[in-house]
Parts: structure tokens; C-alpha cells; sequence
């Protein structure tokens, strides 16, 4: 999926369990079937599960990342009655594989890329809850780091203009780039609160059609609260969309903020990964129909 992207094998995991967490020996180890584009996982037993990250990178610079993932993993634990990963280690580099990993508790359910549940009310009103819950969580005065989603819309505007670019033998280009003219001008005046981040299907864990679990929480910080309405449009169809508007008590404003960040990401996705992971790509395009498919906003 990546240029350079680094092979990892459950021989290598084993190796590397066996040497750093030597009470962990006894654990059988299962690579995941995942549809994910950061990291490669491996289950330990059955509670636990390794993320060795996929993309090459500076050994300090990804412990930095990997130790705010875990900081973001404690600080949203327990603030919902939505299952998150508990962080339970962090591995060093090693025979067969150059980065730190970590490891994490593992959570039961089939993630929302394989378990649509799109049409469930109550999927709806469970995602606007977990929602509710992380935005209660105190920013303690942070704000935006000022860069990534969820700060200033126009500040994305050069990697639309690539996503424009890349995607003309794949989209409605013309289309999407008078709608995007309109999204990047919404003003904001809403403060930061806190945010998953990332709530796309791979990262929304269903059982039954209702939420079983939130995963990959370590883009948990203070943002746009618009953010997290991406969910709203990479999972649900119109009517339990509405339920989950309802429920947050979104106005016109906040809505088609969520609206923007779920073009620009969607956007992305549609052409970065239709050879190399095409489950990421058609959930891009989904997304991308659904927001079509309402009015621009005024």
C-alpha cells in the first residue's frame, strides 16, 4: 500500500516476543486479516493483539508517535461504555524488523468495513453516544496541534488539488471540485474539543448492528468538533444519519463542517488505495456519493 512498505511475518513477531516480553512465550500468534493501512497485526492468544508499523520511518521519531498513541489509548479508556484498546507494552527494534511496536488489549467484534451497519437506528444512536462521550473528556486547555484534520479547512487545499489531480479518470471531478469551492469557505467558531479522530469503518468495531468497540484511538485530541461527524458520513445511510444529527444537536454549520472533513478524507482514499487496498478506495467513493447526494450547503 506504501512505497517501501516493510514485510512482517509471525515468524519475526515471535521473535520478537520471545526475546523482549518473555512471559508472553507460551501465547500462540495469528497475523490478522486486516483491511488497515498503517500497521500489520498479530493476535496473542486471545486478549491481546501486536501493531508493528508498516511504513519505514526515524526509530525515535516512531517511540514518539507510538508512546502519544499509547498516552491517547489511556486517556480514552473507560469514557464510554464503547469498549477502546487498553495499551499494554511497547517493543523495540529487532532481529528481522527496524521500528518500535506496541501491544494492546484485544476487542471482540467485526469491523464496520465487514459488518455494515449502515442502516441500524440504533448503530446511530450508539455512534452519537460514543461521540458525546469523547467530546466530555476535558481538553485541559489544548488545542489543535495545527496540522491534520480538524483545524483549518483551507489549509488543505493543495492536497484536494492532488486528490483532483489523481482521481480524474475515477470521479465526477468537475462536480466535486464546486462542491469542495463551497466546504472550504464555511467559517468556524465553534472551540476545540476532543475528538477520536479517525472514525472511518476500519476503525468502528459491530456486533449485532450496534457499536462493539472503538480502535486506532491514538489521533484522540482537541479538534474541530465537526470532526468526528466524518463518522456520520463514512458509516450510516440518510435515515440513522439524521438520528445521529438529532442526537448531537448539530446546527447547519457544524453539519457541513463534518461534511468537509469527510470530503477531504474521502477523497484521498478513492485513488491512494484503489490497486492496493481496494476496500479503502470504495469506502472513499461511498462516502464521496452520499455526500453528493445532499444539497451543497449555502
Amino acid at each position: 500500500m506504501h512505497a517501501n512498505e516493510l514485510t512482517v511475518s509471525v515468524e519475526t513477531v515471535r521473535e520478537l516476543v520471545d526475546e523482549q516480553f518473555p512471559e508472553w512465550r507460551g501465547l500462540s500468534i495469528k497475523q490478522v486479516a486486516s483491511r488497515g493501512t498503517v500497521n500489520a497485526l498479530f493476535r496473542l492468544s486471545d486478549r491481546l493483539v501486536a501493531r508493528l508499523p508498516l511504513v519505514p520511518g526515524d526509530v525515535g521519531q516512531m517511540r514518539q508517535r507510538i508512546e502519544s498513541e499509547a498516552r491517547a489509548a489511556r486517556e480514552l479508556l473507560g469514557r464510554s461504555r464503547f469498549p477502546t484498546p487498553a495499551p499494554v507494552g511497547i517493543g523495540e527494534p529487532g532481529d528481522g524488523y527496524p521500528l518500535p511496536w506496541s501491544v494492546q488489549t484485544w476487542l471482540p467484534g467485526t469491523v464496520a468495513t465487514d459488518a455494515d451497519p449502515g442502516e441500524s437506528v440504533d448503530f446511530g444512536h450508539d455512534l452519537a453516544e460514543f461521540i458525546q462521550g469523547v467530546r466530555a473528556i476535558d481538553t485541559h486547555g489544548r488545542t489543535h496541534a495545527g496540522h491534520g484534520r480538524g483545524g483549518d479547512l483551507r489549509a488543505h487545499d493543495a492536497w484536494v488539488e492532488t486528490c483532483f489531480q489523481r482521481s480524474e479518470q475515477l470521479l465526477e471531478v468537475p462536480r466535486l471540485r464546486r462542491l469542495w469551492s463551497v466546504l472550504r469557505e464555511l467559517p468556524r467558531h465553534a472551540p476545540d474539543v476532543m475528538t477520536h479522530g479517525d472514525l472511518n469503518p476500519g476503525n468502528v468495531l459491530v456486533s449485532d448492528n450496534r457499536l462493539a468497540g472503538i480502535i486506532d484511538v491514538g489521533s484522540l485530541g482537541p479538534a474541530d468538533p465537526a470532526l468526528d461527524l466524518v463518522g456520520a458520513w463514512h458509516l450510516l445511510e440518510a435515515g440513522p444519519r439524521q438520528v445521529l444529527r438529532d442526537d448531537l444537536e448539530c446546527d447547519d454549520l457544524e453539519w457541513a463542517r463534518g461534511k468537509a472533513w469527510a470530503f477531504e478524507q474521502a477523497l484521498g482514499v478513492v485513488w491512494y488505495y484503489v490497486d492496493s487496498n481496494p476496500t479503502m478506495s470504495l469506502m472513499g467513493w461511498r462516502t464521496l456519493e452520499r455526500l453528493m447526494a445532499e444539497p451543497a450547503p449555502n
